[in-house]
């Protein structure tokens, strides 16, 4: 469908957007990098590396958001030379995105941030390949109003991301007929398996969330025909400074990756056999 960086973003072909939710140090980035890369050039899956310089949307003032636009984007642009991975982050303003497309391979839309008409616009105007997180407050059919804004920049470089749907007061819940119904809309499809397990504020300060339930939504997913996955991983989870509940272990991620490829191979070639 187009290119990111080194790697194709095919039609049924799965690829993967993982990495700490936040850059804490230089060290856990480098760490987690490297070992994502080994793992996905084992499994023969492709690889885009997130991470957040700056977590603009948190439950309370007292919580860690990053190191900030300058040193974030220094830091993730010695991970993309030193390690030859295309780079995700997500942007707040207009003002963010200018600074930031020149280190960014793909340009991330948070998903509070999914309807600001101005942010959409400008990012497609960057001719980057754009990922949209599907706002919690959205309808998967309303989704194709933001391919629109980003297709009228003659930008085609789309991914939606589904993250769940909010279900009363610090819950989410995935509603599984969003895959095909957005896929339908000829864009490529990630499901946020660490985002869609989170409990919004749950915590009171910040949010919790039920990492324990990421496998079976993940399995869930692939099964529907999703064309990417998208996973925070960290070294150490509980000790992490942002969205530790809902991480999944850095030592956990290769078998869980290897199960979900089998599952997603099985779909492929029923799919194949039955057309």
């Amino acid at each position: 469908m187009f290119s990111i960086g080194n790697i194709e973003i095919k039609r049924d072909e799965l690829f993967v957007i993982a990495g700490p939710c936040v850059i804490e140090s230089e060290e856990i980035l480098f760490k987690t990098s490297e070992k994502l890369k080994e793992i996905t050039q084992n499994l023969k899956i492709p690889l885009i590396f997130k991470s957040s310089y700056d977590k603009a949307n948190r439950s309370s003032i007292k919580s860690y958001r990053g190191p900030g636009i300058k040193k974030g984007l220094e830091i993730l642009n010695k991970v993309k030379e030193e390690f030859d991975l295309p780079i995700l982050s997500d942007v707040h303003s207009v003002e963010e995105i200018q600074i930031a497309k020149d280190f960014l391979d793909v340009i991330q839309i948070p998903a509070f941030l999914c309807r600001q008409t101005d942010m959409i616009v400008e990012a497609g105007k960057t001719g980057k390949p754009v990922n949209v997180k599907k706002g919690q407050f959205l309808a998967p059919w309303d989704v194709k109003n933001i391919i629109e804004k980003i297709e009228s920049t003659d930008n085609k470089k789309i991914i939606i991301t589904e993250r769940g749907t909010s279900f009363g007061y610090n819950n989410l819940i995935v509603d599984f007929r969003s895959f095909p119904i957005i896929r339908s809309m000829g864009v490529p499809v990630v499901f946020d398996a660490t985002h869609s397990v989170q409990l919004p504020g749950g915590a009171g300060t910040c949010s919790s969330g039920q990492r324990e339930f990421i496998p079976y939504l993940s399995r869930a997913a692939v099964a529907c025909g999703v064309d990417g996955l998208f996973f925070e991983v960290h070294p150490e989870p509980d000790r992490a400074l942002c969205d530790g509940p809902n991480m999944i272990p850095l030592k956990e991620f290769k078998e869980l990756l290897k199960f979900l490829i089998e599952i997603h191979n099985t779909v492929k070639n029923l799919s194949s056999m039955n057309s």
